[in-house]
């Protein structure tokens, strides 16, 4: 069971995974920096407000009073939300799926695979590797 578990850690996925995740925490704080910096005083002139999250409506209770509903809350989380997916989108995915299409028509040359040498080493890293984890 430790060794699977080893050999679940130690697979590049997971790696990859985890330094994926370590940017979109990154790249989410950049997309806070602009929501705060730039779109929160936007929405401040637009509606008099510094975020759209303290909008709502009031509805009678059957205590007689009023009862808050901060619509403006799932608003404001959908807003964050497109601006990260559509940044995510125009400054990722769109330069990488444009660098692939150029490949695919031979305009950019595919990246050259390592020497020879390079691979040998790696191996044998891979395997010193693997003989220190038992």
């Amino acid at each position: 069971m430790i060794q699977g578990f080893k050999d679940f850690i130690t697979r590049g996925n997971v790696v990859e995974l985890a330094v994926g995740i370590i940017i979109g925490a990154a790249f989410t704080t950049v997309v806070t920096g602009l929501m705060n910096g730039l779109l929160n005083p936007l929405i401040a002139l637009i509606f008099g407000q510094p975020d759209i999250s303290k909008a709502g409506f009031e509805l009678p209770n059957t205590q007689g009073g009023m009862t808050l509903f901060p619509i403006g809350l799932f608003l404001q989380s959908i807003l964050n939300f497109l601006i990260v997916a559509a940044a995510l989108y125009f400054f990722v995915v769109m330069p990488i799926n444009h660098l692939q299409e150029r490949r695919k028509a031979g305009i950019e040359p595919e990246p050259e695979a390592p020497a020879e040498d390079v691979l040998v080493l790696q191996e044998i890293r891979d395997l010193l590797r693997a003989q220190s984890m038992r």
